[in-house]
């Protein structure tokens, strides 16, 4: 009876041992994600969502839902506008918000606006000016305290720096020399007065993990991501796509063609560069992401973010 009892034990542990073994990579992905957004939950008194519209975003929003369905999401999204974003964009954000029933929260600087700021002739103070301040001025006000966000490790350097439980000092500034240890995934999610906490669960995905996923997941994306006939001028190997032609700065050899496009990372729309491409549905992007001898951000043509400028504007309160 003893023996029957015990072998009865050992196959248990067998099947579970090769339960976790079928478990995907992207289960794990999905699971490790869902539980630092009950864990932070739990703790938080005011939490938020930032939200840009891009594909990370989505996909971390889209698992905010999931981790505490069928209740109602569990913070509100907050998008920084810097009033240069691409007009799709603002209709998908609005949409996706008004799908998964989130309290949709929109800042932007208006004042910096007035003044002219752009992203044609103030580059690094445009960021500054137009997104850095306005979500500090944003955090501030709602007095958020766990404050989630999609970036990832493989994006860049300075990310890859980061933990998962990121603390910010009273001005949303970010020590990169006083990180907590984060071993074993156990988190230190104890803040202290005039600190808060950057959250980021999609730490440890890629750019083929986030596509798999919302493929898997059936998650619709902003329509920038797949290819599209627009117009377009040239900037350097990159596509600039005309989102107001009364805004766009034309230089004097531009010329205006279409092309048929799509996006891979996107920003501000004048230095935001497309690719040209035919990839018209999910598994295409993949598939030409898997082929691609060239990097996520090859679009940013503002960014100068190459390891010390990203890591000074998140000092400065950049996320």
């Amino acid at each position: 009876m003893k023996l029957l009892k015990q072998e009865k034990r050992y196959n248990l542990i067998v099947l579970g041992l090769i339960s976790l073994r079928r478990i995907s990579h992207l289960d794990r992905l999905e699971s490790e994600s869902i539980y630092i957004f009950r864990e932070c939950l739990s703790q938080a008194e005011r939490p938020v969502i930032l939200f840009s519209a891009g594909k990370d975003s989505t996909v971390l929003a889209y698992l905010a839902v999931k981790a505490f369905y069928p209740a109602k999401p569990p913070a509100p999204l907050l998008h920084i506008d810097s009033t240069w974003e691409f007009s799709e964009l603002l209709k998908f954000r609005d949409d996706f918000a008004n799908h998964y029933g989130f309290d949709l929260k929109v800042f932007s600087n208006q004042d910096g606006k007035k003044s002219g700021i752009n992203p044609f002739d103030h580059g690094d103070r445009y960021t500054l000016v137009m997104r850095t301040e306005p979500l500090k001025t944003a955090l501030n006000m709602g007095n958020y305290d766990f404050i989630f966000g999609g970036a990832r490790r493989d994006e860049e350097r300075s990310r890859a720096k980061e933990r998962i439980i990121s603390i910010r000092n009273e001005y949303h500034g970010w020590d990169p020399k006083d990180q907590r240890p984060e071993f074993h995934n156990l988190y230190n999610l104890q803040l202290s007065k005039g600190q808060s906490a950057r959250v980021f669960p999609l730490s440890n995905w890629t750019e083929q993990d986030i596509l798999d996923y919302a493929l898997r997941e059936k998650i619709k994306l902003a329509p920038l991501y797949f290819t599209k006939e627009r117009e377009v001028v040239t900037r350097g190997n990159a596509f600039i796509a005309i989102d107001d032609m009364s805004l766009m700065r034309l230089q004097p050899d531009d010329n205006i063609i279409k092309k048929n496009v799509r996006f891979r990372t996107l920003g501000c729309w004048p230095v935001t560069g497309a690719i040209e491409s035919n990839a018209s549905n999910l598994q295409e992007i993949i598939d030409e992401t898997l082929n691609s001898r060239f990097s996520e951000r090859q679009g940013r043509l503002g960014d100068s973010e190459d390891g010390g400028s990203l890591e000074q504007k998140k000092k400065e309160g950049y996320f």
